[in-house]
């Protein structure tokens, strides 16, 4: 065979396979053009009946969700080179309606260092809100907006006291701005302390893994039943969005603090008068294996103080001399200072309480009517 007979039938079979590949990759668009003529959407597959804690989640989202509001803050700020002022967003987050009264309940780091802060309805209808009270210690502040006619319905209030590990719970937000969020989990734990800045501490939190992000803040957090059970306060988060650890603050301190709040503006604590350490308080409980709260000093003319009793001293030879030891405040135990805020936090001042105290070896119990705080 001669090298151009070679060449010819080498580019023959080239060209044959070219062919066949471009009828290979051809085919299916034919194929799909013709079938395409009569293409019709597909049938519908029967979805059945919603289960029934998907219907009961529907039915909370839809009957709550009106009541949570949207908040957006603006801060005054003076432009450096004209000397004017002019007013800044300065944040967002939630709340939600307390009473017909047009009543509004959210975070104090929400609206803290705001001087004006716009409350939205799910309806589209916006107000400006008046501060009515706030209290730092506890993460909590009141507003009021002019609601008139058409109000949204105040949420129900449930109880916090009675709260289980591992029941179901519901909050509603605006997470990153994003209105009106439903996120589920259940209560992870109870009665946590936070530490949100150098000076303060929130105690008693509830602790969820309903995903809980920024703008969340001052939202409800809901039991399955649809009342109220806490108001979201926090994260837990090294990147700053929901590691699943959220905080809220429970709703029997939240019905405590806010009718005072709307009455007054402010809200008083209830104080015994004895200064207390946490550290100390464990190293001595630690090393005398005696529980309880150990009253290191008192307050010159408190409530403590006037009921006689008996902090600790340094002795005349340099060692320590043990005063009272607080055992219970109206038969609630109190083993730490943090017990000891948890007890008082349910009281208010003016009300007499009977502390049992564990003094010079024996248990006593002394009669002491509450301060207010300092």
């Amino acid at each position: 065979m001669s090298r151009w007979s070679f060449a010819a039938r080498l580019l023959a079979v080239a060209a044959t396979a070219l062919l066949l590949m471009m009828a290979w990759q051809t085919f299916p668009l034919i194929q799909a053009e013709i079938l395409g003529l009569r293409a019709k959407p597909r049938e519908i597959t029967a979805r059945g009946d919603l289960a029934a804690d998907e219907k009961s989640t529907i039915a909370l989202f839809e009957s709550r969700s009106g009541s949570v509001v949207f908040i957006t803050t603006v801060q005054q700020s003076v432009n450096a080179w004209t000397g004017d002022a002019q007013q800044e967003r300065s944040g967002t987050g939630s709340g939600f309606v307390w009473d017909d009264l047009g009543h509004v309940v959210t975070n104090y780091h929400v609206i803290e260092g705001a001087t004006e802060a716009l409350v939205s309805l799910t309806d589209g209808r916006s107000f400006r809100a008046a501060l009515v009270g706030a209290n730092p210690e506890n993460d909590l502040a009141v507003l009021l907006i002019g609601v008139g006619t058409d109000r949204p319905k105040p949420l129900p209030i449930g109880t916090s006291a009675d709260l289980k590990v591992g029941q179901k719970v519901f909050a509603i937000g605006n997470p990153f701005g994003l209105s009106s969020t439903l996120t589920t989990g259940i209560v992870s734990a109870l009665n946590r302390n936070l530490q949100v800045t150098q000076e303060r501490t929130l105690n008693g939190l509830i602790q969820t893994d309903a995903a809980i992000n920024p703008g969340n803040s001052g939202g409800p957090l809901l039991d399955s039943a649809g009342r109220l059970i806490g108001v979201n306060t926090a994260i837990y988060s090294p990147s700053g969005a929901s590691a699943g650890i959220g905080f809220a603050v429970p709703v029997d301190k939240v019905n405590r603090i806010v009718p005072r709040l709307i009455a007054s503006g402010r809200y008083v604590s209830p104080s015994l008068g004895i200064r207390t350490d946490p550290k100390a308080n464990e190293a001595l409980s630690a090393r005398l294996n005696m529980s309880g709260v150990f009253v290191l000093d008192v307050e010159p003319d408190s409530a403590a103080e006037k009921a006689g009793l008996i902090p600790a001293r340094l002795t005349r030879d340099g060692g320590f001399a043990l005063g009272d030891v607080l055992l219970a405040i109206d038969g609630q135990v109190v083993d730490s200072p943090d017990d000891m805020t948890r007890a008082l936090e349910t009281k208010t001042p003016g009300d007499r309480v009977v502390l049992r105290v564990r003094r010079a070896g024996k248990t006593i119990e002394v009669r002491v009517t509450l301060d207010v705080a300092r």
